[in-house]
Formats: C-alpha cells, structure tokens, sequence
C-alpha cells in the first residue's frame, strides 16, 4: 500500500496526522482560554469531557493520531539521515527563517512528547483516568480550575511549560508551513503567506497556553487574585 510503502505515502499521513493535531491542539487552547474568562464554564467542559464514551472515544482516536505522527516522523527521519545524513526534513525551498526547525524537527517533537507526559501525568491521569478508574480523589475529577491552580502554583512547572511551549512553537511553524507543502501549495507565490500563516496560528497557541499559565500562577501566589478577597 502506497501510504506505507512509498515516501510520498509516508508524507502524506505525515500531513494527515498532523493537521489532525494541530485542529485538537487549538481546540485545547480555546478551551484553556474559557478557564480565564469563565472558570465555572471550563469546569462545566472538564465535565462533559469526562469518562463519557463519546470523550473517551476522543482520546483514543487523539492518542491513535500521536502514536501515528511519531512512527511516521521516526520513519521520515531516519529515510532523511540515510538520504541526505544531517539534513533531516530538508526541502527545496526553505529561508533561513526555517533552517533551524526544520532542521530539528524530530528534536522539538521529543521535547513537546516529554512535555505531553508531564502534562498528562498532572491532568488527564489526575482527571478522566480516575474516573474511569471509579477511583474516589481529593479533588473532584471535574475541578479543572482547581487542578489547573494546584499545577501552576509550583516554579519547576513553570519552567516545564515554558520550555513545552517555545518547543511547541517552533514545531507547528515549520510544521504548519510543511503540511501544506505536502499537497503541493508551497510554490513562490503561496510560500510566504503560507510561512504567515503558520508563523500566525503558533503563535496564537502559544500566547493562549501561556496566558493559561501566567493567570493561574498569579492567582496561586495572589489569593486576592482568585477572588479570596
């Protein structure tokens, strides 16, 4: 079968997979985003989003994309060390903008999979696992505002994400920009505005994670912040 056994096939699901992670990863975002406007909303989500069939289908089928996007890109990575040795993710028309991460894609990709164990670790297994776990916690599974303040309130976290995020970043402009040249849109004309365009959508992730992160420390050291006072 071509999607397995060809390098354009292997691209393919490579596009594929990705494009299907980076609609997941924004919807994230956006819904981290109610947590700052309207906290009491962004549990009522944690809720819905809890051990009900339909989101444990969700999860499934977002960790059968992860586990396809990192065989794909292990594969890719390898072809491209053999073919062209350090040049890994090259392609034929690349700025200097890019050369970096295109250069150490697959580095960035570890870094933000490290960076999804800690973060799983913090909230999906302290959430949704527990439930259907049936396990009875401290804390109810659907208090994501709460968790999401425990997590935030510690440095070393902080650093975790902060590193998470920059990696993340750099991973979806080269990667936005690479999807589309996959289905062959990266020409001179459509090259730059597909460059704006993913360099746009990083960084939106980017600025919407990070706000997350920087309100709920503030509102772990401030309790007046959090509305104690």
């Amino acid at each position: 079968m071509w999607l397995f056994n060809s390098s354009v096939g292997r691209k393919f699901v490579m596009a594929l997979t990705g494009a299907f992670l980076i609609v997941f990863v924004t919807f994230h975002c956006l819904m981290n985003a109610v947590a700052i406007v309207w906290p009491a909303a962004y549990n009522s989500i944690c809720e819905f989003l809890g051990a009900n069939w339909y989101a444990l289908i969700g999860s499934l089928v977002i960790a059968v994309f992860v586990v396809l996007h990192i065989v794909y890109a292990s594969i890719l990575t390898i072809q491209n060390q053999k073919a062209r040795g350090k040049q890994a993710y090259a392609v034929s028309k690349r700025p200097a903008t890019v050369e970096w991460s295109s250069k150490n894609m697959y580095v960035l990709g570890v870094v933000v999979l490290a960076f999804l164990a800690v973060h799983l670790i913090q909230f999906w297994a302290k959430m949704q696992l527990q439930e259907v776990r049936g396990v009875d916690t401290e804390f109810p599974p659907a208090a994501g505002t709460l968790f999401l303040q425990l997590a935030f309130e510690q440095p070393w976290t902080l650093i975790v994400y902060a590193i998470g995020f920059i990696a993340l970043w750099f991973h979806l402009t080269h990667g936005v920009w690479s999807m589309f040249q996959t289905v062959g849109w990266a020409n001179d004309t459509w090259y730059p505005r597909l460059k704006c365009i993913a360099n746009i959508v990083a960084t939106v992730i980017f600025l919407g994670f990070a706000a997350v992160v920087v309100i709920y420390f503030i509102k772990s050291v401030c309790p007046c912040c959090a509305g104690a006072c």
